[in-house]
C-alpha cells in the first residue's frame, strides 16, 4: 500500500497551514514543533533547517500514522507505519520506501518478516499465512518468491524452485513420518471457466491429497502488499501440476537384521 497523504506536499516555508514550534535565526523552522497541514494532517516532532529531520509523528487525514524517524523530510531509518486497512509495516525505511529488515502485519493477520527493497518484499523472508498456519520462505524478488525456497505445513514441507511466486520444475516433499516424495511442477495450458471453478475450489487447501490439478487464483489485497494466495497469483485459470517421480524413506530392517540386532543386545546369548 502506497502512503496515501500530503507526507511530501508541505513546502520548507510552508505559508498555509500552522506551526508552533522552535525556529533558527532565519526563521526556519528547527527544533521540536507541531504544523498542521491544509488539509487537516498533523506533524509533531523535529525539525532542522525547516525540514522534517529526526523522530516524528506524522498523523494522516485518512487514519494514517507514521512514527519513527525522518530525513530532509522523508521517512528515513527506524519507523513504524499504521495503514487505514489495518495493517502495519514496522522496521527500515530508506528515502521513503520500506527498505531492510521490516514485518509487515496484514490485515488478515498475515505476516511478512524479512527484507525489503523500493517498499516491496525482496531479499530473504518469510510469509506466514495465519489461517492455515503454513508458512513461505526463501528468496523473493520484488514481492515475489524467486530461486530455492520452501512451503512449510504442519505435517509435510515442500523444497525446489519457485518462479513468480509459484513452485516451478523439480522439488520434493518431504513428511514429518521420514519420507520424501520426488518430482516435478509443470504449468498445465489454461483450461475452460467449468474446469476453473473446480480447480479453484480445489485451492482453498493448501495441499490436495493428489497435488495434481492445483490451480492458482489472485489473491485479495492492496498494491504491492496484496496477501499471497496458496501458491502465489498465477493467472486465474492457470493450472500446476504435481508429476510425482518417485518415494524414498527409512529402509526397513530385514528379519535376519533384526534377529542378528537382538542378539548383540543380548550379549549373544541364546
Amino acid at each position: 500500500m502506497s502512503d496515501i497523504g500530503s507526507d511530501e506536499f508541505e513546502e520548507e516555508h510552508n505559508k498555509h497551514g500552522e506551526y508552533e514550534g522552535d525556529r533558527n535565526e532565519a526563521g526556519e523552522r528547527h527544533g521540536v514543533g507541531k504544523a498542521v497541514l491544509p488539509n487537516g494532517d498533523v506533524y509533531q516532532g523535529e525539525y532542522q533547517n525547516g525540514k522534517r529531520h529526526g523522530q516524528g509523528t506524522y498523523h494522516f487525514k485518512n487514519r494514517a500514522k507514521y512514527v519513527g524517524d525522518y530525513s530532509h523530510n522523508m521517512k528515513h531509518g527506524q519507523g513504524t507505519f499504521y495503514y487505514p486497512d489495518g495493517s502495519k509495516y514496522e522496521g527500515m525505511w530508506v528515502e521513503g520506501s520500506r527498505q531492510g529488515h521490516g514485518i509487515y502485519s496484514y490485515p488478515n493477520n498475515d505476516t511478512y518478516d524479512g527484507e525489503w527493497l523500493g517498499s516491496m518484499r525482496h531479499g530473504q523472508g518469510v510469509y506466514h499465512h495465519h489461517q492455515t498456519g503454513s508458512k513461505q520462505k526463501g528468496a523473493w524478488v520484488n514481492g515475489k518468491m524467486e530461486s530455492a525456497g520452501e512451503y512449510i505445513h504442519s505435517n509435510h514441507i515442500y523444497k525446489g524452485n519457485f518462479v513468480n511466486n509459484n513452485p516451478n520444475g523439480p522439488g520434493k516433499y518431504v513428511f514429518d513420518i521420514g519420507c520424501e516424495q520426488h518430482g516435478e511442477y509443470q504449468a498445465e495450458e489454461p483450461v475452460d471457466a467449468e474446469q476453473n471453478a473446480e480447480h479453484v475450489k480445489a485451492q482453498k487447501s493448501p495441499y490436495p491429497g493428489s497435488r495434481e490439478g492445483y490451480t492458482l487464483g489472485p489473491s485479495g489485497g492492496a498494491d504491492e502488499d496484496r496477501v499471497e494466495g496458496e501458491w502465489g497469483e498465477l493467472a486465474p485459470a492457470t493450472v500446476l501440476k504435481w508429476i510425482p517421480k518417485c518415494i524414498t524413506g527409512p529402509t526397513p530392517q530385514t528379519p535376519n537384521e533384526e534377529t542378528s540386532s537382538e542378539l548383540q543386545s543380548s550379549g549373544g546369548e541364546s
